[in-house]
């Protein structure tokens, strides 16, 4: 199967270090260079859509801008771009988001994707007025993609179960093409849930052999088809010893208070997923920069300060290709990308290293960027 590439759109804001301190703490002042306005946003839509990707994730958390919001001011700016939209499922009804995303298609003509997020932050969660603990909200995850599903069937919803409990559901029309869920989750109480409703299962960028575990596991519950997809960072340049150098570049900017801070708040999160990217580098900045190199050309750099995907791709266009041909060899078919910058790095990847990767036969047939025409 072919390679499917996303971007990312950074509506945090964005910079040329690793500007999110954590998600971007604004109450300790704006951390970004680049504030997420709207122009900004559309400047990396727009590349992300000329450079060939299918569609941009867009995060959730009261860290950044709303992303149903932000995405649908975008369709208009954009033509083909896809918007992976990240959202909680506990802090909505299950019956309005599958409206909100019937609506979402039509207005875009198709061009929704859905990410769930679960959470895995209880401090997080709180803000939305959610208090249910780490496994509750999995198995309330999983009854609300049962009630979104079922809404869409285009008849009359019934369900009566632990979490949520409606009767005669239903819309305008449904959604068509129906959104495509994407799902992540690395616990026990997780993986069910992905076998069971997803789509297409997300990992962070772990090493190789940790990602070939979790699609086993993910596999060995369900016989129906599910897709796999990793969220890695990038940096790509022309020789190997360039991208090195950018990644030093960001390693050096990071302040060891900083990063201890940043530290301290994710070995509390609840998240298995958020603990196993803590654990590829313990918070370790006397390695330095080549010491966070986890796999030949995987650095877990970014996750001293950042949570969620830590990792990065460093090399050349060509060695980064190869470290994505390795993970699709596992069978991931679905990259989530980003860099700091989002706009500058979008181009970098988009102009070396999809080439390279349409030259090895890797990319979905008919989906070249326009640089490529």
């Amino acid at each position: 199967m072919s390679i499917t590439l996303h971007w990312f759109l950074p509506t945090s804001g964005d910079g040329r270090t690793i500007v999110e301190r954590f998600h971007a703490n604004r109450s300790l002042g704006a951390p970004a260079q680049r504030q997420p306005d709207i122009d900004y946003l559309a400047q990396v839509a727009r590349a992300a859509e000329q450079l060939g990707f299918t569609g941009v994730l867009t995060p959730t958390g009261t860290w950044c801008e709303d992303a149903w919001l932000t995405t649908a001011a975008l369709i208009a700016h954009t033509s083909t771009l896809k918007f992976l939209v990240a959202f909680r499922p506990g802090v909505i009804s299950p019956t309005l988001a599958a409206q909100m995303a019937a609506t979402y298609q039509r207005i875009s003509r198709g061009r929704l994707l859905l990410n769930v997020v679960t959470g895995g932050d209880s401090i997080e969660q709180q803000r939305f007025g959610d208090w249910h603990d780490h496994d509750q909200r999995y198995a309330r995850t999983g009854e609300f993609l049962d009630v979104v599903r079922g809404v869409w069937s285009g008849k009359p919803f019934d369900f009566d179960g632990a979490h949520y409990r409606v009767a005669g559901a239903t819309l305008l029309a449904p959604p068509d093409p129906v959104p495509e869920i994407y799902f992540g989750g690395s616990s026990a109480a997780a993986l069910p849930v992905a076998a069971k409703s997803a789509d297409v299962y997300l990992t962070w960028g772990e090493p190789p052999a940790q990602v070939a575990a979790k699609i086993e596991a993910v596999r060995a519950l369900t016989d129906r088809p599910l897709r796999f997809g990793i969220r890695l960072h990038t940096i790509s340049r022309d020789t190997s010893e360039e991208a090195w150098a950018e990644a030093a570049k960001l390693f050096d900017a990071l302040d060891p208070a900083q990063v201890a801070k940043a530290q301290s708040q994710l070995a509390a999160s609840e998240s298995v997923g958020q603990r196993r990217m803590v654990q590829l580098h313990n918070g370790a900045l006397d390695k330095g920069v080549r010491g966070l190199e986890i796999h030949p050309g995987l650095w877990a750099g970014i996750g001293l300060v950042r949570g969620g995907a830590g990792t990065a791709l460093v090399g050349s266009h060509t060695e980064v290709a190869d470290l994505i041909a390795e993970y699709h060899s596992l069978g991931i078919t679905e990259f989530v990308l980003s860099g700091y910058p989002h706009l500058e790095e979008a181009y970098w990847f988009g102009e070396g290293v999809r080439p390279e990767l349409a030259r090895r036969g890797l990319l979905v047939p008919g989906e070249l960027g326009l640089l490529e025409v």
